[in-house]
């Protein structure tokens, strides 16, 4: 109550609106200049690399002033040959931007979802949605008998719109069966719930499998994640919801410090609590069933960035979710890098290598995260 008689409540969210004992009022650290240049900065260092490396190597700097001439206007010489520019804008191009899509996608869903379910183990892999949405896609291939390359070619619409529907569906499982013992959703609590939800769906997925051998090894070849583009038109299918997806997201993203308070606190700053939730999770599942219908299940990412943004820029989703589809897409293209030389001229699929990086990485997160809960 202020001097003059009229209820104060906080302003901000999260540690915000606290008083430190000296009267003043903290507010939490806001998407910093120097780590929005440092996103785009990877993000170019990322462009650059999976572009320039690979089975035949380019000329960096070659490869730089190709992609100026780019942009109407410019005209320069970049010393490559009629091959090495097919090389750079026909193959190599769409599947950098696809990876930038995917990895900004998977790690803004993943920070969101942490936010969502103020559990920081949250993660489109680990909470069943992926395997929703992988499902979703395996039922649409088996029904429809497209084999190969034709996977995403030959449904632009439908593979998407499967996936959303089995995304949003395993997540409101996972959602309601952590619920079921109680108010109580602790971080041990989702993950065993989306444990058991991803088991599910893995066992009806492997049924469809099993009764349709023909499609075992189109499906498989998706499931283990992968990039390869024959041209600009996955980056077309998912770029109009990876758009749909960051904007909601991104305008919504103070919501998630608020919810950061508990429901009780956020109602009375006038949020509703459960409406915010919805849109959020709905988003959210959009842009990961988007990422799932043209890359496979590629695990991992939503809890590796958010939780390497969120110790290095703060721990406020005005700053982590920008920066995660930043620093996702730029982890997922450099992933991806690693994913097609490594083992050249073999290729090792990209959930192999996210997997390998994550699964130390989430056994980390997860000790930390029981240290704190004692």
């Amino acid at each position: 109550m202020s001097a003059a008689g009229t209820p104060t409540r906080p302003d901000v969210p999260a540690a915000a609106g606290r008083d430190p004992g000296d009267g003043r009022r903290t507010r939490p650290a806001g998407l910093r200049r120097r780590w929005l240049v440092a996103g785009f900065a990877a993000i170019g260092v990322a462009a650059l690399a999976g572009i320039a490396f690979g089975p035949v190597s380019l000329p960096p700097g070659g490869v730089a002033i190709e992609l100026l001439n780019l942009v109407p206007g410019v005209h320069l010489h970049s010393g490559l040959n009629e091959r090495e520019i097919a090389i750079v804008t026909e193959l190599r191009l769409p599947r950098v931007v696809l990876g930038l899509l995917v990895g900004g996608m998977l790690a803004l869903a993943g920070g969101c979802y942490q936010g969502v379910f103020r559990n920081p183990l949250a993660d489109p892999h680990l909470l069943g949605v992926a395997a929703g949405a992988g499902l979703a896609v395996t039922a649409v291939i088996v029904v429809r008998g497209v084999t190969g390359a034709d996977v995403t070619v030959g449904l632009p619409v439908t593979v998407p719109l499967a996936a959303f529907v089995g995304a949003l569906g395993a997540v409101l499982l996972t959602y309601l069966l952590g619920a079921a013992g109680g108010r109580d959703r602790s971080p041990a609590t989702l993950i065993l719930a989306g444990v058991a939800v991803s088991a599910f769906l893995a066992a009806g997925q492997t049924y469809l499998l099993q009764r349709n051998a023909e499609s075992i090894q189109e499906v498989y070849s998706w499931m283990l994640g992968r990039l390869a583009t024959a041209g600009w038109h996955d980056v077309l299918v998912v770029l109009p919801y990876a758009v749909l997806t960051a904007a909601v997201v991104l305008v919504h993203r103070r919501e998630l410090d608020v919810l950061a308070l508990g429901d009780d606190e956020a109602s009375s700053l006038g949020l509703h609590p459960q409406r915010s939730r919805l849109l959020l999770v709905a988003a959210a599942s959009l842009g990961t069933a988007a990422a799932v219908s043209v890359s496979g299940l590629i695990g991992f990412v939503g809890v590796i960035v958010p939780h390497v943004v969120r110790m290095l820029a703060g721990a406020s989703y005005r700053a982590i979710l920008p920066l995660s589809v930043l620093f996702g897409g730029a982890f997922l293209t450099l992933t991806d890098l690693a994913a097609r030389t490594v083992a050249a001229p073999a290729e090792i699929p990209i959930g192999v290598v996210t997997a390998l990086l994550g699964g130390p990485f989430f056994a980390i997160v997860l000790r930390t995260t029981r240290r704190v809960a004692e």
